[in-house]
């Protein structure tokens, strides 16, 4: 399906009570400050590293394995062909950085309930900048309309956030929207970033093809994660009778009549079928997969992701989380 139909009401609807403000970055910060990152810096208990997994360290060197080394740098593939236990050896980059490349495409304005995908994308980025920078992290961000329409470098500090923040909430609409063309924004990103980074991919993946490659491309060189974004209604229709449905990328309508359960139906499978796609995708780019709803809780959603990732590190590592070690 070339484009994704969207919820609508024949007259515009008044912005959610909810909604960020368009010039009050400094009141959203401080309300995400109080109500999510103190939360999370509870729940994390100082693994914030996580979120930047395998961006800090650079491979130095391989040696001899000796009492004192951890196992878990053993060098398997050198030990099988030298006959002799190696480890690797690591030096810590400590000027670690992180990149947001958010898609502000008009489809992230649904929404049905009172956040749009908007909202929730530039709180996660919010916390997640504010998060990092706490800790002398860089973030800059890459931020897409109609194309890549501003490049915000690298940096660190509170009021570096609020100016990240408020570049997302004043970015002016177009009054002519048009098909959405990821792959334009992961390959400005890929030859614009050229320290080894994390990346974050903040979007709905509502997309003309062609940006599977590029995603791919980009992660053969970058931590990547992709930050999915979507509203429960994009998955299933409820019975609600005639309902006006308008393609918020190219500005088609149509009528529908939700009653019908045989169009729900159809509708769920073709959603189903697309999730399906999408997630192939991501797993053939072999990339991280995190998704927020505009119906969740941010912080779930990001402690999910942070013990997802520590549980694979610990198996790649050779240990067993806890649990598996009780079962042993």
């Amino acid at each position: 399906m070339k484009s994704w139909w969207r919820k609508d009401s024949p007259e515009p609807a008044a912005a959610p009570a909810t909604a960020l403000p368009v010039h009050h970055a400094e009141q959203v910060l401080r309300r995400l400050e109080w109500k999510v990152i103190m939360r999370l810096d509870g729940l994390l208990q100082g693994d914030y590293r996580t979120l930047l997994r395998g961006a800090g360290l650079d491979l130095a060197d391989l040696r001899e394995y000796q009492l004192h080394d951890d196992v878990r740098h053993i060098d398997w593939n050198v030990t099988a062909r030298l006959q002799v236990p190696h480890v690797r050896v690591f030096t810590e980059d400590r000027e670690m950085s992180a990149w947001f490349l958010v898609d502000l495409s008009p489809s992230v304005d649904f929404g049905s309930g009172d956040l749009r995908k908007r909202n929730v994308s530039a709180e996660f980025v919010a916390v997640l900048a504010r998060l990092l920078t706490r800790h002398g992290n860089r973030v800059g961000a890459m931020l897409y309309g109609d194309g890549v329409e501003q490049v915000i470098p690298a940096r660190s500090g509170r009021r570096h956030v609020l100016h990240l923040l408020h570049s997302m909430q004043d970015r002016v609409v177009t009054s002519e929207p048009g098909p959405t063309r990821l792959s334009d924004l992961l390959v400005s990103a890929a030859s614009f970033i050229k320290r080894r980074s994390t990346v974050f991919v903040v979007s709905d993946f509502i997309s003309e093809p062609g940006w599977e490659k590029p995603l791919a491309q980009l992660a053969q060189r970058h931590e990547v994660v992709a930050v999915r974004v979507l509203d429960p209604l994009e998955l299933e229709l409820p019975d609600l009778g005639l309902l006006t449905l308008r393609d918020a990328e190219t500005g088609d309508q149509v009528v529908v009549d939700t009653h019908d359960t045989g169009f729900r139906k159809r509708f769920a499978r073709i959603a189903a079928q697309r999730e399906a796609e999408l997630r192939e995708a991501l797993t053939r780019a072999s990339v991280d997969a995190l998704e927020l709803s505009t119906d969740a809780d941010l912080v779930d959603a990001i402690i999910r992701f942070v013990e997802m990732r520590k549980r694979r590190s610990q198996l790649a590592a050779g240990s067993l989380p806890a649990h598996l070690k009780r079962m042993a």
